[in-house]
């Protein structure tokens, strides 16, 4: 489906009064993504283009109903698909709940407003053997002289990390020495929402994180960020999306695939493995044990395929 039009900037005044405190509690107190908040801020920015031209805008949000919020519903299905449809409301539920609590509107207008349904979606993962090919990637350029220690054994840090830790990318980058255990091979990660989790890195992960520290890493403190860049700053969520993209054209994979997917293939492979479902949604971060059980699909799907390709009776 194609893009909606761009939009003139918003109001000056509509920034400061309604985006802006709604962006900083997301940003500070359930500490969002970049990423995230872009998303919401063009959800609010859409939202008030449409109340704009439909004359809505200068009746105030106390204003609205569930019978103008179903209209913006229906309309934009024509102009987006269903995913970022929900995406959108989502955001602006959010949005209305925070402003709610802060007694600047006396309801959420979104509440019962029904959306279309969601075709289901497994996530995307790679296979063990894919994975394999990924990570070994920096080392293949580093015996090549394609790559410098520094930055092959940091990319390969980064993706050990991914994979064997499970993190979000924000995580990966906002991990410092401060908040592993070296002696048990845990660290204790910031979450979405500020929820607290521990998360095994892995013996592999662990073995390159120990190497990456005494070899190559200049600020080891409590508050000192484990990735870095060679001038020795915080490395850059975006960073590690490129490098990604790098190690997936070495290893011949889909150019699509995201930081995010090395976390669906941690899930994925834990429970192939016959990793308990609840143990996998604590070790995600889940808050609720439905968002983790799309990967039991991808498990029942990978089961069918060897009893299709294995058993005489197929």
């Amino acid at each position: 489906m194609s893009k909606p039009a761009s939009h003139p900037p918003l109001p000056e005044p509509v920034v400061t009064a309604w985006w802006t405190p709604f962006a900083e509690f997301l940003a500070k107190e359930r500490r969002y993504s970049r990423y995230t908040l872009r998303n919401y801020q063009g959800a609010f920015e859409d939202f008030y283009h449409w109340l704009n031209q439909a004359g809505l805008w200068a009746r105030g949000f106390d204003k609205l109903g569930v019978r103008d919020m179903r209209d913006f519903v229906i309309e934009g299905q024509h102009r987006f698909d269903r995913r970022t449809l929900h995406l959108h409301v989502s955001a602006l539920r959010a949005f209305f709940k925070f402003w709610l609590r802060h007694g600047k509107v006396a309801r959420n207008p979104f509440i019962g407003v029904p959306l279309p349904k969601l075709e289901k979606r497994l996530p995307k993962f790679l296979t063990e053997t894919q994975m394999k090919a990924l990570l070994t990637g920096p080392q293949r350029l580093l015996e090549n002289g394609s790559e410098t220690a520094f930055v092959a054994w940091r990319d390969r840090l980064a993706m050990e990390l991914l994979y064997g830790g499970g993190l979000r990318v924000s995580e990966l980058t906002g991990l410092n020495y401060g908040d592993i255990d070296f002696e048990s091979g845990v660290a204790r990660v910031l979450g979405k929402g500020k929820k607290v989790r521990l998360c095994p890195l892995g013996r592999v992960g662990m073995a390159v994180l120990v190497k990456w520290k005494a070899e190559f890493a200049r600020d080891t403190g409590h508050a000192d960020p484990v990735l870095v860049t060679p001038k020795h700053e915080r490395l850059p969520v975006r960073q590690v999306q490129l490098l990604l993209k790098r190690y997936l054209a070495l290893a011949d994979l889909p150019m699509d695939l995201t930081p995010h997917k090395l976390r669906h293939s941690y899930a994925t492979h834990l429970l192939n493995a016959g990793a308990d479902l609840r143990l996998v949604q604590e070790l995600l971060g889940h808050a609720s044990l439905n968002t983790t059980q799309v990967y039991t699909h991808v498990s029942i799907a990978r089961l069918r395929d060897i009893y299709a390709k294995a058993h005489p009776r197929a």
